[in-house]
């Protein structure tokens, strides 16, 4: 049989074109020297005393801006910050007034019934009271002066009388009883209406928002991240917006979760607003949220917030204003002699961390115990020396040795004797 040497050939050269191509595994060196960690982000100044500035008036009453200042604008207390309108509100004012109206004739016409009403029973008794008396003196007359029928008619229109009598006065007490609900109940309906109409009132008075401290004007956005404008409709007791105290201000900044490993109270922050490296401060973080949130309903990504004051004297002397941009470093670990290794050498298990750490012409596992991490290298505290090796990514399949990543320094010494 003959060799195949035109199909064998082009294999032979595959292969070794694939093995050329093979990429060698990363590592690098351990060294022992300054070692900075730290978290780039930005965030905006505000006021750590915000002073909420809500829509006049109350119980949720519809409004609309009809004028207003600019947001930014620099007031003084008092200052006139929106005025309102509210259509709606006169309408029920009206409403209310000739409901109030409508409750004093009612009342006049019920007094005049009752009034009527006991008029005619009082009449009634009267005249039951003369016939009664009559009845009486007849009834008490002696039979040789009187006919016995006249005398017994009289006793029965005695008794008849009296009973007549009784039934007037209970009719003139119910009367009197029911009457006096009827009002009572119409006096009630007049509180009600009164109390409706000086609501209305003073919610009507209530049109003007006015600056309770010397500050800079933010408006508040709605939950659709629309802020207020010239002719939007608000309801009282809304947000309307803040009026912060610029004598103290912090800065927020809202790190993406994922880099906001080892933030902590006390880090250390350079900051400067947008493109003004010249304005350079540095800060500490005084807070750290407890846990990440998304910062709106268009990305699911999660962002820890964080907040560094910055001095009274800093802003005095360069004029920051609530709303500004600021470029922030967070200095995780500052050390002038440590050790530090790349995130994507180590490994995590059971609480614990590796690395693999070259021996002879492989790597072998070694536990270390580390300190502050950062979003790219994190300290090591030991486990690690200065000048040891360290693998970062395990290349392409023509490294074999890296195949076996636990094998121990006995065995990696053989394969050299070998």
């Amino acid at each position: 049989m003959k060799p195949r040497l035109p199909l064998l050939l082009p294999l032979a050269l595959a292969l070794s074109g694939c093995a050329a191509d093979a990429v060698p595994p990363a590592s690098e060196i351990v060294s022992a020297g300054e070692l900075l960690l730290s978290i780039d982000g930005e965030g905006e100044l505000r006021s750590s005393k915000p002073m909420p500035l809500n829509v006049p008036g109350r119980n949720w009453s519809s409004r609309q801006v009809e004028w207003m200042l600019p947001e930014g604008s620099v007031v003084k207390k008092g200052d006139l910050l929106a005025r309102f309108i509210a259509p709606d509100g006169k309408q029920q004012l009206d409403q209310a007034q000739l409901d109030l109206q409508r409750n004093a004739l009612a009342r006049l016409s019920k007094e005049g019934d009752l009034e009527a009403t006991q008029g005619r029973v009082s009449v009634d008794l009267a005249q039951v009271a003369v016939q009664l008396g009559i009845a009486q003196r007849y009834a008490g007359a002696d039979f040789s002066a009187l006919a016995r029928n006249d005398v017994l008619d009289a006793i029965e229109d005695s008794r008849y009388l009296g009973e007549k009598q009784d039934t007037l006065q209970w009719r003139r007490g119910q009367a009197g009883t029911r009457g006096g609900a009827e009002l009572a109940l119409l006096d009630a309906q007049r509180a009600t209406f009164d109390l409706t109409a000086k609501d209305r009132q003073a919610d009507l008075d209530a049109l003007e928002l006015r600056a309770p401290n010397d500050g800079v004007l933010l408006l508040t956005p709605s939950w659709s991240g629309d802020k207020p404008a010239l002719g939007a409709a608000m309801y009282a007791g809304t947000e309307f917006g803040s009026l912060p105290d610029t004598s103290a201000m912090e800065v927020q900044i809202d790190l993406p979760q994922i880099e906001a490993q080892g933030v902590a109270t006390g880090n250390s922050v350079e900051l400067h607003p947008l493109g003004r490296p010249d304005q350079r401060f540095t800060s500490r973080l005084s807070w750290v949220a407890s846990a990440a949130k998304t910062l709106g309903r268009e990305s699911p990504v999660k962002y820890l917030s964080v907040r560094a004051p910055v001095p009274a004297e800093v802003i005095a002397r360069h004029g920051f204003v609530p709303g500004q941009r600021f470029t922030a470093k967070i200095v995780l670990a500052r050390e002038a002699d440590a050790i530090g290794v790349a995130n994507v050498a180590i490994e995590q298990q059971d609480g614990k961390h590796w690395v693999k750490v070259r021996e002879g012409r492989g790597f072998v596992r070694r536990e270390i115990e580390l300190g502050v991490r950062g979003s790219a290298r994190s300290r090591v505290l030991k486990g690690l020396a200065a000048g040891e090796e360290v693998l970062l990514s395990a290349g392409g399949p023509a490294q074999p040795a890296d195949a076996l990543p636990d094998e121990t320094t006995d065995q990696a010494k053989d394969k050299d004797a070998g």
